[in-house]
């Protein structure tokens, strides 16, 4: 029960990071040591699945998939996600320095951790760390004037749950440039099933079709892999800086304005720019704590306590 409630809290904080685009609940999976057996648990259900469950029924089929884990931990980023998606929102809203730059010290312990799990750094790896972080910084940050309606939906669930599941981009930050975040965002706080359930269907779909390929990639050229999502998480430094200047906004549903395009500014120039506190110290306290907070868990799962 023990090991189950800390994977439960594991989906809890994989679920909060999905929450805030520019985190991914891959890098919370990564650091937390669950990285590979998630997405060996997820690769497990494939057809072949279907045939072991008709020969030896459903005890066996469960354990083949990985069940126990699966579930609990599925169940703590919903859990997080349906109890902390008004939390998030109201910080985002009213403390987004001190947020932004709690993560920026997540992310950027994530990038020095990916780089000690990746041993030997050549020229190779290097060219894909670059090339990683280049594919995040090029998004570009305006929102696609796509559509809405219940197929784009059920596409953005397909898209961003590939995001999400690797570390370094964000699934909520995708969602955001296909213009469904809010839209997902509300049906989360409103509890909206039937738009919830179109968005998780797509999530399903692009869940089982993606992890195999990521799963080959990592069996095959893992450093080189590795290195890419280790770039992901350099670029996304970029778009989790906690200091920004909104350039432009947007009407959300509710009929308020609300930032669009942003640029990032340094704290002094936050102050005269914006007109507000840049919260400095608060910032870095935050963000020293983001960063000691990965490598606390490192060091206790090193101990085996988690």
């Amino acid at each position: 029960m023990k090991d189950y409630g800390l994977l439960f809290a594991k989906g809890m904080a994989m679920g909060a990071a999905d929450i805030v685009p520019g985190v991914s609940g891959g890098t919370v999976a990564f650091i937390t040591n669950i990285y590979d057996e998630l997405l060996n648990s997820i690769r497990s259900v494939r057809p072949s699945t279907l045939v072991l469950l008709y020969k030896e029924g459903p005890a066996a089929c469960w354990r083949a998939i990985n069940g126990n884990f699966l579930l609990v931990l599925l169940a703590g980023i919903v859990t997080s996600l349906l109890t902390l998606s008004r939390l998030i929102s109201y910080q985002l809203e009213h403390n987004p320095i001190l947020l932004a730059a709690l993560f920026f010290g997540l992310i950027l312990a994530s990038i020095l951790y990916m780089l000690r799990q990746l041993g030997h750094i050549g020229v190779r790896e290097v060219l894909a760390i670059l090339v990683g972080a280049a594919a995040i910084v090029l998004l570009p940050e305006k929102p696609f004037a796509l559509g809405t309606g219940t197929w784009w939906v059920f596409g953005a669930g397909a898209l961003a749950i590939c995001a999400m599941i690797l570390p370094g981009i964000s699934g909520s930050f995708i969602l955001l440039m296909l213009g469904v975040y809010p839209i997902v965002l509300g049906a989360l706080m409103e509890f909206d099933l039937e738009l919830l359930a179109v968005f998780i269907g797509g999530c399903v779909v692009g869940l089982l079709s993606f992890s195999h390929l990521l799963g080959l990639l990592l069996q095959k050229a893992r450093s080189i892999t590795l290195a890419v999502l280790t770039g992901f998480l350099l670029g996304s430094l970029k778009i989790i800086w906690p200091w920004k200047e909104v350039l432009a906004y947007r009407t959300d549903r509710h009929g308020e304005s609300v930032p669009l395009i942003s640029a990032n500014v340094s704290p002094d120039q936050y102050q005269a720019v914006v007109g507000a506190d840049p919260q400095t110290l608060l910032a870095i306290l935050c963000l020293v704590f983001g960063f000691s907070l990965v490598f606390g868990i490192d060091k206790l799962a090193h101990r085996g306590r988690i």
